[in-house]
């Protein structure tokens, strides 16, 4: 038997007998080794999303396994071998597919929140979600692939280049990885975190953190950039200060880059953005392109994802994982182990 993690209402998960679904034409049958926990999880996981989620509910979308069957008419795949999901389905028929942008699909299927997830022993996607692992690298570390891939995308709809400096508002996960790729592409890189915890491992990290509680950051954004404020910023935090922050550090044609998920409308300083002509963008998903980048950064190192990882938990201890990391706290990426309670999975 094996056992997936679902959501079953507010606040609520079990663990459970998971649905045997073998792989049909054109699909894989996996083994998730990893799957990582991240925002959205938690938004789920508080009811935020009751209104999309279909209890009960597989979750996980930040993964990394081994193939176990593969389903007819799939090529270039082999039981054994390990890979990540890139975990998008779309149409190809809406406007925004028709217009080159899948990864915006309007039905888009995300798997793991529109359909079952990989928080579970076995999983079976279509083949064309794989992405290849290089096999030097662990599997825990490569469950980190699919949130890189987030920032891999960020930066780029930011279009950040070397020698501009960047703003991050909020070091959490996300935050700190959008970090470590603008500092990857030549980006001078501030973030501002009020989690001490968070601000110390930035450090360690080699990057510069600042508290907005005891910091004045407009002052030290001034003294940065000679008066002239940054090109571009990050904001991270989904927090109403972090939107102010973010807007207010620009200076003249600055970018804003939209990360973070907002529940509610805010009010934003448009007189900025007139003022010093900024300009605003929003950065939701990644393509296949991101993915593979982000596959190498982890792989070579550039993302040192052992570093971002708080905690391994067994599948059977998921829920106080979710309660642990709405706790705040020390903590940045928990991990489930998905093999611990499964006899002969490899990792």
């Amino acid at each position: 038997m094996t056992l997936a993690v679902r959501y079953t209402s507010a606040r609520t998960l079990d663990t459970a007998p998971a649905v045997d679904v073998p792989p049909g034409p054109g699909e894989v049958e996996l083994a998730p080794a990893y799957v990582g926990i991240c925002g959205t999880d938690l938004h789920i996981f508080h009811g935020d999303m009751d209104a999309r989620v279909a209890a009960p509910a597989v979750l996980g979308h930040e993964m990394s396994g081994r193939i176990v069957r593969v389903g007819a008419g799939v090529e270039g795949w082999a039981p054994g071998d390990a890979v990540t999901v890139m975990p998008l389905r779309w149409d190809d028929t809406c406007p925004a597919c028709r217009a080159g942008h899948q990864h915006v699909c309007q039905h888009l299927d995300f798997i793991g929140i529109d359909s079952p997830g990989a928080m579970q022993q076995r999983w079976t996607v279509p083949a064309a979600t794989l992405i290849r692992l290089p096999g030097s690298l662990p599997l825990d570390r490569a469950a980190l692939v699919e949130p890189t891939a987030v920032a891999v995308h960020d930066v780029g709809r930011a279009r950040v280049v070397s020698g501009e400096k960047v703003v991050v508002v909020g070091g959490g996960p996300v935050g700190i990885l959008i970090a470590l790729v603008a500092r990857a592409a030549g980006a001078e890189v501030r973030v501002v975190e009020l989690s001490a915890h968070r601000r110390l491992l930035a450090g360690e990290l080699g990057l510069t953190a600042w508290d907005p509680a005891a910091d004045d950051i407009g002052a030290l954004v001034a003294a940065w950039t000679q008066d002239a404020g940054a090109d571009v910023a990050f904001e991270v935090s989904g927090a109403a200060g972090g939107v102010d922050t973010a807007v207010d550090v620009l200076g003249v044609r600055g970018r804003l880059c939209l990360v973070a998920i907002h529940p509610r409308p805010r009010e934003v300083n448009l007189h900025r953005f007139f003022w010093r002509e900024l300009t605003l963008v929003g950065a939701r998903l990644y393509d296949r392109s991101d993915f593979e980048y982000a596959v190498a950064l982890v792989a070579d190192g550039t993302i040192p994802a052992d570093r971002l990882i708080s905690k391994v938990v067994p599948l059977t201890q998921a829920p106080a994982a979710f309660e642990a990391l709405e706790g705040g706290g020390d903590v940045m990426k928990i991990l489930v182990d998905c093999t611990d309670t499964l006899e002969g999975a490899t990792a």
